[in-house]
């Protein structure tokens, strides 16, 4: 409906909620425009209205921020400048994010959430542990003809041969001066009765030897062995299932363990344990292995670790007292020295003819006592060819000569670096070679080779 002609006085227009300046004058009316009470939304356009939009504190230009379209599902409005739509903001139904301090933080165009972005792959995740691989098990090589199942049955389990029981021969005149040793401290300590109950307990003891539960604290505490992992028992067990198959052992009757060491060795020790390092479990081929187990499984059917073991045990008592008889005699050639030359001129004296008069009234005792390290030296070296000419005589001889070369190339090699570090080698003498309990790797394959069919 058209308004009569004729100007009207100027009325300015109540501003709108949130204003800062006074809205736009309509010609040719004398009533104000209704009021937009309690919306948000912008009033309507009317005909012939050429003012420009109100301009918001805050919004771009003007220092502050735009009005808030709560609930509204369309494009908000043009801001003067700006080529196109402001910030959207997630779900165009709330306020941007608020940021400390109170006030709405900057805008930046495009979506203010991760969320918003259709790349967005969730919140980021904690990364894996980077992959090591593990070393590389040595080579399967071992041909299992037998899959566990022995050969034959053999007689004997464990027995003694004869490099065994010179071992005990030669602990005898040993055993016999820690029986005098142990029998004086019991009888002096607890009297008759009780003093003989220790020494018959003491000479018992010896049994504990064959004590399977005694032998693996003694492997633990002493050898430093343990008990296999699962996955080193998953190949150690087939291995060692194949060696006693050959040799009809149950395989059962001895326990496994492991040692953490970096040397290629093993060990059969008391009466049921055989010990192998971690270095020749892992590093070198399953051949190779099964041909150290035969070794260590000679020592024991010869008897050569139980018999070791208990001829150890019996003369450990007298090994302890002699040891002490030289530490207080060191002490007292010291103490001499202090007060004259004289003084320690006379103890030696009488030292040597103690030592004398023992060698003439019990030779029989003094005399095995003094070449004994030498005979059990002999033993342990005729019971390393022994436990080789086992392994060879299962299949093993090719392998145990591998074996024996790379020992022989590590001691090459130490002797070389040695050499190249400016030292000077000192071979060992004749008694050094003579208290040797292994003889050397060139002897032990010279004793192959009847196994290996080489010429000699």
């Amino acid at each position: 409906m058209s308004q009569p002609p004729g100007p009207a006085p100027a009325s300015p227009e109540p501003p709108y909620p949130g204003a800062a300046t006074p809205s736009p004058q309509y010609p040719g009316t004398a009533t104000p425009p209704p009021q937009h009470q309690g919306t948000a939304t912008p009033p309507p356009q009317y005909p012939g209205a050429a003012a420009p939009p109100p301009q918001y504190p805050g919004g771009p230009g003007a220092g502050g921020p735009g009005p808030r379209y709560p609930g509204t599902g369309g494009p908000a409005p043009q801001y003067p400048g700006a080529g196109g739509p402001g910030p959207q903001y997630p779900g165009a139904a709330g306020q941007p994010p608020q940021y400390g301090g109170g006030g709405p933080g900057p805008q930046y165009p495009g979506p203010q959430h991760p969320a918003a972005d259709p790349r967005y792959a969730g919140p980021p995740q904690p990364q894996p542990a980077p992959f090591v691989p593990r070393p590389a098990v040595a080579p399967d090589d071992l041909d299992y003809r037998h899959q566990g199942s022995r050969v034959h049955l053999a007689s004997h389990q464990r027995g003694a041969d004869a490099t065994a029981l010179g071992q005990l021969a030669t602990q005898i005149p040993g055993a016999l001066v820690s029986l005098a040793v142990v029998s004086a401290l019991a009888l002096g300590l607890f009297g008759t009765v009780v003093g003989w109950l220790v020494v018959v307990a003491w000479l018992a003891s010896g049994s504990l030897v064959f004590h399977r539960p005694t032998e693996l604290r003694f492997a633990r505490h002493v050898l430093k062995l343990r008990t296999p992992l699962a996955e080193e028992r998953a190949r150690l067990e087939p291995i060692w299932r194949e060696v006693t198959a050959r040799a009809g052992i149950e395989a059962d009757t001895y326990e496994l363990m492991v040692e953490n060491s970096d040397d290629l060795n093993a060990v059969a020790a008391a009466g049921h344990v055989v010990g192998v390092t971690t270095y020749s479990l892992n590093r070198i081929p399953s051949s190779n292995l099964a041909a150290v187990l035969a070794h260590e499984l000679g020592h024991h059917t010869g008897g050569h670790a139980w018999a070791g073991l208990l001829g150890y045990w019996y003369s450990l008592p007298g090994r302890l007292a002699w040891a002490f008889t030289r530490g207080m005699a060191r002490i007292a050639l010291a103490v001499a020295g202090v007060f004259s030359a004289a003084a320690t001129g006379l103890l030696i004296l009488f030292m040597g003819m103690f030592v004398l008069t023992g060698f003439l009234v019990a030779w029989y005792i003094t005399v095995p006592l003094v070449i004994a390290p030498y005979l059990l030296a002999y033993a342990g070296r005729l019971g390393e060819l022994r436990a080789d000419q086992q392994a060879a005589a299962l299949g093993f001889a090719p392998e145990m000569a591998e074996v024996l070369h790379h020992f022989q190339a590590e001691e090459d090699a130490a002797k070389a670096a040695a050499v190249a570090q400016g030292k000077k080698l000192q071979e060992p003498g004749g008694l050094a070679r003579l208290l040797s309990t292994h003889p050397d790797n060139y002897t032990r394959l010279r004793a192959l080779e009847p196994y290996l069919q080489l010429p000699r």
